[in-house]
Order: structure tokens, then C-alpha cells, then sequence
């Protein structure tokens, strides 16, 4: 099968633009068909600042009312989006910016959950794969916003963690896919606050002791469970580690592995 590596960016990488342009420089150098899935770090906390929307957040996942939804929607699959697609195209590399709604991309739910209101957060309901394969194989690298719909005219905003998985889900049944999270971070560590404690291996078993004791928490627990939903679903290889080893992925960061 045709290899294929699914990236995603977020964290305080997309933050800072000397990180972002050296992120992008790695990413335009790792050949291959590629498809590239980001959030949105922290430009839509700060600009619903500057507007006066206030902001929430539960186990790193946005509270989405009206207001956010609007503001989320404009930075995700807006600035962030051809912000990045433009400093795509100028490294020569055939950039093609998209969000879930876009050729009926990704379709989504509205999360219903017992106690919390998430308001207009969607989980996703089905990749269209057969579009996600048509631009890859006319060598475009997607470049994919976390702004869903579900179909009936709703946008959804979505973690960018769980689109990066279930596009590589979908695709793996048509390619060997590496699904590749990068962010700022060295790798999952022991320690939050000692860099040099990044865990070489995470198997299933190790990370609920490490949620269990707090070692994983906040924005990491998104990326560990989306992480091994796609191991399950037939992802070959998932890697969770820093920007700057993007080209050496392989070798570089937390392997994701089965227990």
C-alpha cells in the first residue's frame, strides 16, 4: 500500500510564527502524500478577548455558544487556514485550505452530553473518503480547518485532534497511514515540567495510570485517546512529539502502541 502521514498541528506552535514557519518548513520537506490537520492554538482565545466573547473550556475542549462558534469558525478555517496555506505555497508546496464542510468533507453530530452543554461542538459521523482520496491522488496536500457541519446547513466546531484521527481512520483502508500529532512538547512526559522525561513508549495500560495520577491531563488526554482509537481502526503507526523532529518522525517523540 502507498504510505501516507497525517499531521496535526496545534498547541502553541500555530502561537508563534517563527515556530510555525519552522514547523512548515519541516512539513514541506517530508515528501510523500501528506495531509496536514491544525487547530487553532491561541488566537481565538485572544481575539474573543479583544471582542468581549467570553470563553470556556472543559478537559481542553471549547465551550461553543453562538458567539464562539462565529469567532472559532473566522480564525479556524479563515486566518489560521490560509494563513498556513500561503506559507505553504510560497515553501512550493500545492496547499489546498478546506474545513469539514467543504465538499461534504466531514459530517458531524451535535454533542449531546447528560451534564455538560458543549453548545455547537460536533463529534464526527463520516469522512468523505472518497473526496479525501480524489485530491490527495491529484498530489494536493490538504490543509484541513476543525469546523465541521452536519449536513442540514449547521457548522460545527470540532477538536482537531479527533478530525486528525478519523481522516486517518478513513484513509487507512486505502493507504499506510502514520498520523503524526506535533506539537510543542518533546513527547508525553512523566513529568509535565521536566523535558527530559518523555516517554519513548505509551502503551494503553500506562496512560490510564498516568490520567489516574494526573501525569496526563488537560489538552494531552484528547491526543492519547484519539491516539489509540486509531491504532484500533487500522492506523499503522501514531507518534506524539515535537515540531522540530517532524522530518525524523520515525525516530522521534512517544510511540503510540497497543498494550
Amino acid at each position: 500500500m502507498i504510505e501516507l502521514t497525517v499531521v496535526k498541528i496545534g498547541g502553541n506552535v500555530i502561537d508563534d510564527p517563527e515556530k510555525l514557519n519552522e514547523f512548515l518548513d519541516a512539513f514541506s520537506n517530508l515528501g510523500g502524500k501528506v495531509v496536514l490537520v491544525h487547530g487553532g492554538g491561541k488566537v481565538a482565545s485572544d481575539l474573543a478577548g479583544e471582542l468581549g466573547v467570553k470563553t470556556k473550556m472543559v478537559d481542553g475542549r471549547r465551550i461553543t455558544d453562538a458567539a464562539n462558534l462565529k469567532l472559532v469558525t473566522m480564525v479556524y478555517a479563515g486566518l489560521v487556514n490560509k494563513n498556513i496555506v500561503a506559507s505553504l505555497q510560497s515553501k512550493g508546496v500545492n496547499a489546498h485550505g478546506m474545513c469539514g464542510a467543504d465538499q461534504n468533507l466531514i459530517l458531524a453530530e451535535k454533542r449531546n452530553h447528560s451534564t455538560i452543554d458543549y453548545g455547537y461542538v460536533g463529534d464526527v459521523s463520516k469522512v468523505n473518503t472518497l473526496a479525501l482520496c480524489k485530491m490527495i491522488e491529484c498530489n494536493s496536500v490538504l490543509v484541513i480547518a476543525p469546523i465541521t457541519h452536519d449536513g442540514k446547513g449547521q457548522l460545527l466546531n470540532t477538536n482537531a485532534d479527533t478530525i486528525a484521527t478519523e481522516v486517518a481512520a478513513a484513509l487507512s483502508k486505502f493507504y499506510k497511514v502514520k498520523l503524526v500529532y506535533s506539537f510543542e512538547k518533546l513527547g508525553v512526559l512523566m513529568d509535565a515540567e521536566d523535558e527530559s522525561s518523555v516517554l519513548p513508549v505509551l502503551t494503553s495500560d500506562e496512560c490510564s495510570k498516568m490520567i489516574e495520577n494526573g501525569s496526563i491531563n488537560t489538552g494531552m488526554m484528547p491526543k492519547t485517546e484519539n491516539a489509540f482509537y486509531a491504532l484500533s481502526q487500522g492506523v499503522e503507526e501514531v507518534v506524539i512529539g515535537n515540531f522540530v523532529s517532524m522530518e525524523n518522525c520515525q525516530s522521534s517523540g512517544t510511540q503510540i502502541v497497543k498494550s
